[in-house]
């Protein structure tokens, strides 16, 4: 399975900056995160204050980078960003935390990625301000103090739940984002649709809202995908109609399932009878890793109740053979009235 465009890793494209809002305002959805912020913000500008540390998490896609930036952009500082993966060791951190001047913000995009022992030294950071270090080896090594600036960590993760106990907890703010409406979606669509200079209707804006899997770098990326196509075969205004024709070409359905979720759910269906199916046995009966399957493809799917895991296996629900227009023949029969 190649790269999909409704994959929600993030893509090359998707890192543009023009069309991400840049304060609280234009920051359209997770209504009660932004009130929150907007307030925790407020009060430690008008306090001379740093910012608590704040985590972010949720599924890929739904704007953690982009509240990152304007968390920064509202505090009026700058910011320095960095991923889990990438700080491998202690000079890695050391590097990263010596560049903050007082008050910045340091993002942190994959936190839960950051080895155990890195997080043990980012722990006196957060809380007291200081990076206690050692340098050199065996009888000739000694530790070192060095004061840093006050500044808020901002950590962004999609899997909460590999976080330890202890970073979790040095966290003041936590957040969850969630997938978003078709309304905000929408929003989303008609500003972005602004910015890049494309003419939509609202039909057309809500075509692809619903086609996002509540996701805003989905929709982003849909929007220019369209407007490709409504830029070469129409007149460059984005209708309804060109959007179910360009969607249609990209095998984007109307649920917003893609050709290799319907593969997976076609495979559960008609080669297993529905299911239960391990995951190992699904993997190698579509050629994908086992691995990929469970991170990529099957949280949404799971989310939406396209399938449902089970003890023992995979199983396909009413609403998967709804979408690939299956009858379902056989239904659980319902408990017995006692």
């Amino acid at each position: 399975m190649n790269d999909r465009i409704m994959s929600s890793e993030e893509f090359k494209e998707d890192k543009d900056m023009t069309i991400r809002p840049v304060s609280l305002d234009e920051y359209v959805g997770q209504s009660e995160i932004k009130e929150n912020l907007g307030v925790f913000i407020k009060s430690s500008v008008m306090r001379g204050e740093t910012l608590d540390h704040i985590l972010l998490y949720g599924p890929p896609g739904l704007g953690k980078t982009t509240l990152a930036y304007i968390i920064a952009n509202e505090l009026g500082t700058n910011i320095k960003t960095a991923s889990g993966p990438s700080i491998e060791k202690s000079g890695d951190l050391a590097a990263i935390l010596s560049t903050l001047e007082e008050g910045d913000v340091l993002f942190i995009d994959e936190i839960h990625r950051i080895p155990r022992y890195i997080e043990e030294i980012l722990y006196p950071a957060m809380e007291d301000f200081y990076l206690d270090i050692i340098v050199g080896s065996d009888g000739s090594s000694r530790n070192i103090k060095i004061n840093l600036p006050h500044f808020t960590l901002v950590g962004a993760t999609t899997r909460a739940g590999d976080l330890s106990s202890p970073l979790r907890d040095r966290f003041g703010v936590v957040n969850h984002l969630e997938f978003y409406n078709c309304d905000e979606l929408k929003k989303i669509i008609v500003r972005s649709a602004e910015v890049l200079g494309v003419d939509i209707d609202d039909d057309g804006a809500y075509e692809l809202a619903r086609r996002s899997r509540g996701t805003p770098r989905l929709a982003n990326r849909l929007l220019k995908r369209v407007r490709d196509f409504a830029q070469v075969k129409y007149d460059g205004n984005i209708t309804k109609d060109v959007a179910d024709y360009a969607l249609d070409l990209l095998d984007v359905d109307r649920d917003g399932l893609d050709r290799n979720d319907r593969l997976i759910l076609s495979t559960i269906v008609e080669k297993f009878d529905g299911g239960p199916v391990g995951i190992e046995t699904l993997a190698a009966s579509i050629g994908e890793d086992s691995g990929t399957l469970e991170d990529v493809y099957e949280p949404y799917l799971i989310q939406n109740d396209y399938i449902n895991r089970t003890p023992r296996g995979r199983v396909a629900t009413k609403k998967a053979y709804d979408n690939l227009g299956i009858c379902l023949l056989y239904t659980s029969p319902s408990p017995r009235d006692s």
